[in-house]
């Protein structure tokens, strides 16, 4: 059985579960990059491939490989993947939903409490010999505690639905907004309560998103709701970049429009040091804590991802359906 493999070799061998299908198979393994010629040369016997959350897999690739069954996400993304043309040739896409949602929402939680308590400038200033000065500063300004926030969720699937319950013991309050609004059971299972979008970018002190990226959702947060929202209140993405108006955000923190930010993703990717976001003047480059897209990559998660990819390849192999189908098929 032989699985192509777009991505990094050394993740893919170090995160192998321990199962006989994995360890029996033929990998051919091709760097995110490589051209579609390239992809179908040396994967024309694959039956199965497994792609980077951020790799892609085009219509030539899919209808050159006539063996394939299963085209698998590495992680949730597969905004990459024709999954149009995938259905049409009968081949499974899959990908690992909700896999890195404890993951994600430690890492939103992370960057509410860090601009809260201004980590950054912290770690400097005692690095610089200005511990005391700092805690004396820090106490005429005040200090907000998490649980004196009102946090909104943009979105309500999986990482939101983990955010919630880790903030929970926080005692804040918790709103959210989707698409479609959730059951009351749901509502209380997770001690949210719903808003309509304009009134929680209004309330609430963190805007906190967790949507996809659509043509709905691309550049959600831009000048207009930047003006919607409280002088005090902070974004946080850990969502995907394309979801924030690179300009319009730097423009609301010079301006002082909101207090800050907290960034786990800048779109574009990989992000430079001039960009509009990062490039900020050196008056307001505190307000921004920036982490390089980790919030879903820890050890447990790739785990948990690679069994679940090497489980639904072996439910396939056995003429059973896999789970988390994504192209209707």
């Amino acid at each position: 059985m032989k699985v192509l493999v777009i991505g990094k070799e050394d993740r893919y061998l170090k995160y192998m579960p321990d199962k006989d299908i994995a360890k029996n198979a033929e990998l051919i393994i091709c760097p995110i990059g490589t051209s579609d010629e390239v992809l179908i040369e040396k994967g024309k016997e694959a039956e199965y491939l497994i792609v980077d959350a951020i790799g892609s897999v085009s219509k030539k690739v899919i209808e050159h490989l006539p063996k394939l069954k299963l085209i698998h996400s590495e992680g949730v993304g597969y905004n990459g993947i024709d999954i149009q043309t995938a259905k049409e040739k009968g081949v499974f896409v899959c990908n690992n939903k909700g896999i890195n949602a404890g993951a994600v929402a430690e890492q939103t939680i992370l960057l509410m409490l860090g601009l809260l308590r201004d980590v950054v400038t912290g770690d400097q200033k005692v690095r610089e010999g200005l511990q005391i000065q700092t805690k004396e500063k820090a106490m005429v300004e005040g200090i907000t505690e998490l649980a004196d926030c009102k946090i909104g969720l943009v979105g309500f699937g999986d990482i939101a639905k983990a955010t919630a319950k880790r903030l929970t013991p926080f005692e804040c309050e918790l709103y959210y907004w989707n698409r479609t609004r959730q059951s009351k059971e749901i509502e209380e299972e997770y001690g949210v309560s719903y808003l309509e979008l304009d009134e929680l970018v209004k309330e609430c002190d963190f805007i906190s998103l967790h949507v996809a990226v659509t043509e709905e959702t691309t550049e959600i947060i831009n000048k207009e709701f930047l003006k919607k929202m409280k002088k005090s209140a902070y974004v946080i993405n850990t969502a995907r970049g394309e979801l924030v108006d690179n300009v319009a955000m730097r423009e609301a923190l010079i301006n002082g429009e909101i207090k800050g930010a907290g960034f786990d993703t800048v779109h574009p990717e990989p992000t430079q040091k001039d960009n509009p976001l990062v490039a900020l003047p050196e008056e307001v480059a505190h307000k921004v804590i920036f982490s390089p897209h980790i919030g879903g990559i820890t050890r447990s998660t790739f785990y948990r991802a690679h069994l679940n990819i090497w489980s639904n390849i072996e439910l396939v192999e056995n003429n059973k359906r896999p789970n988390y189908i994504v192209n209707g098929l």
